[in-house]
Order: structure tokens, then sequence, then C-alpha cells
């Protein structure tokens, strides 16, 4: 069973849904999907009498969960839910096994009133629970706060003519310790019995310890093979404290030597805007068919052959620039990588980014990767 929800959907999964004849639950996006592909769509009190604790539901965006909260009764799978989209109980639930982590809860106001110098630094900002649009801050100096601060500020502006006062006065925001290490996203399902079957690792990232961007990923032979079995073991440990079952998840972590630690872990879904599909563009396998069909990838027969290849997602994000943008060359786009496996343009009027960039490239020459990760893509915009 899948929930089509915004902001995307790619072609591959609507073409996976209308093959496989899977119960798609008839909502705005769907009849929108629908269109062009034929699914297989169920009334909200159909699809919400098909499910019981044994079926796998999927959603390809966390928008799905106001319709799960209303509609399934299920009390381990909301407290699953409840327990990762709450970053602050999240480390609460974690503090048995890292007892010397520092965060911290505080309301705007209390934001407002922290004093600067004593706090131990540096540090991550971001809201508790990811449901405002604002995004995560690297705070190394006490100007980074300030800027901070001015920043969340501007986008309460914002919010106030999108939520009402009482959900603006209650949010939250999450003091944390800075995390180390290199950090990792992990497409993962949790079994019938919890075990946790991991379907996509992708290495993140930057260009600097203050850089929180998403503009590139990649998986590899090696990423695989090298961390696979770590990376399971350590799940199992952490969902012997959730207790999720038949449950998707796209998990964020950081490695430094032998310490994993948890940035997030976001319920109900792989990575997001459908970038999942990296993993089936690479290794041809697809996700969302082996969570929903209970296959478990069997990694020596997917990885034979990908030796000495990076796949990689690029992340097309808008810079942050005053002039009005009125076209993106895709072409000379494509014309700086290697091999190309797939494009998807995106509406850069509507989203806040251009679109997604999946590549192949040879390990030994990683130039054209070095170079997309620094790049701030104005010299593929037309400005007015």
């Amino acid at each position: 069973m899948v929930i089509l929800e915004k902001p995307y959907v790619s072609n591959e999964l609507k073409q996976y849904l209308e093959e496989q004849k899977t119960a798609v639950l008839k909502n705005e996006t769907a009849l929108s999907v629908d269109r062009d592909h034929l699914l297989n769509l169920s009334e909200s009190s159909e699809f919400k009498a098909k499910y019981d604790k044994k079926t796998r539901l999927y959603t390809t965006s966390e928008n799905a969960l106001e319709w799960i909260y209303q509609n399934i009764e299920d009390p381990e799978l909301i407290n699953s839910i409840n327990l990762m989209k709450d970053k602050a109980n999240f480390r609460k639930l974690l503090k048995s096994i890292y007892p010397d982590f520092f965060f911290q809860e505080v309301s705007i106001q209390e934001l407002k009133e922290i004093e600067p110098s004593s706090l131990k630094l540096p540090l991550i900002v971001k809201p508790s629970v990811g449901f405002f649009s604002i995004g995560v801050y690297t705070v190394n100096t006490l100007a980074d706060w300030e800027k901070t601060l001015a920043e969340i500020a501007r986008e309460i502006g914002g919010w106030k003519d999108r939520f009402p006062e009482s959900v603006i006065g209650s949010a939250k925001f999450l003091l944390e310790e800075y995390i180390s290490g290199e950090e990792y996203a992990l497409d993962v399902y949790f079994d019938e019995n919890g075990e946790p079957v991991i379907l996509n690792i992708m290495k993140h990232d930057f260009t600097s310890s203050t850089d929180v961007s998403d503009r590139l990923y990649y998986t590899s032979k090696e990423i695989i093979e090298t961390n696979v079995s770590d990376f399971g073991a350590y799940l199992k440990k952490i969902n012997q404290l959730i207790g999720a079952k038949n449950f998707p998840a796209h998990i964020e972590i950081r490695v430094d030597k032998d310490r994993i630690v948890p940035i997030e872990f976001n319920p109900m879904r792989f990575a997001g805007w459908c970038t999942t599909d990296l993993v089936r563009f690479a290794f041809g396998l697809n996700t969302v068919d082996y969570y929903l069909n209970a296959k478990k990838p069997e990694w020596t027969s997917l990885l034979r052959g990908k030796e000495g290849k990076i796949y990689s997602l690029i992340v097309l994000d808008q810079p942050k620039v005053e002039k009005e943008i009125v076209d993106f060359d895709y072409n000379l786009l494509i014309e700086s990588f290697q091999k190309v496996l797939c494009l998807r343009k995106l509406d850069y009027k509507v989203f806040p980014v251009f679109g997604f960039l999946f590549t192949e490239t040879e390990a030994g020459n990683r130039k054209e990767l070095d170079s997309i990760i620094k790049s701030d893509l104005t010299e593929y915009i037309s400005f007015a």
C-alpha cells in the first residue's frame, strides 16, 4: 500500500505502481499521477479497511503522516512514527546509549533569551519537529549564533501567513552538540520481526564543517560492502528501543572511527523527492518494491561488475541571489559530467531546486564531483 504526496513522485515510481497494481490512496497527488498512469486507487475508507498490522505501508513524503494519524489505528506504528518525528524525544530515547550527548529543547522565546556565552560550541540548531521550512544551522562562533537567530526570525515572519499563532507559539527548537565524522544517508526497512534491512547507503559530502547543504550524495560497491554489516548491527541495537516493525525509514548518521551517532530518523519513507532511486540507477534495486514485498538484497550479485564506479545524486538547489532567475542551462550542466544516468527537471519557480541529477563517475576521476559540490550553479543560470 502506498500514499503519494507532494512535493514529487518520480516517473519510475509511477510506472512501478501502475505495473504492479499496487493499492494507492486516492488523494489529490494520486489523482494528478493517474492522469498519465493508470493507478489502483482506493478511496480513503477502503484504503483504511485494507490496512492491518501486517500490511506494509509506504509514503513518498511525510506530508502523508496527517492522514495516517487520522485513519490508521495501529499504536505500534504511530508510536514508531512519533519517536522518529520528534527529534527531542528521539534524543531522550537514546540517552541510555549516548549518556554524554548534549541536547536541549527550547521554545522560540527561550531561544531568544539564551546567553550565548554559556553555550558550548560548536553546536547545531534545528526544529524539534521537521514541520517547518527552516533548515539546520551550524553555530561555531558567537557571531554565528546571532546570524542564526536573525535567520530564524526572518523565517518565522513567513510562518504567520501559513500557520495560526497557536502553532507558531508552540514551535520548539533543538540545540545539540555538533556531531563530527563522515555522514551517511541510509534507506532501510524494519521487517516483521524488527530486523533492519538496508536497501541503500549514500555518503554525504560537504565543502566544510559549516556546510549543511544537500548538494552531493553518492554510493559505490565499496561503500556498500564496507558498511552494510556494521550499519545493520547498529540499527538493530537502536530498534530495540524504537520497536518498529514493517516500517520504512530514511536515516542519517555520522561515523567517527568506531563511533556511530544518529543525526535523525525520518519515518515511513526513503530518501525524499524519490531520490532513493539512486540505488535503482546504480545497482538495479527498487527500494519500494523490496520493502513492499519483503525482499532482502543479495549484495554480492547486485554489486558484481560495479568496481571502480561512483554513483551520485546531485541536488541542484537554487543559490541565494537577489537577481531574478529566467533560465537554467540543463544541457550545459549535462556536458559537465562523464555519464548522466537521469536528469529530473523541476519548475524552479515553484520549487527551491532546479532538479536532481544522477551520474556515474570513474572512481579515479572525481574532478566533476569536486567541482559541482563547490559550485553555486550560477554558471548555468541566466538572470534578468
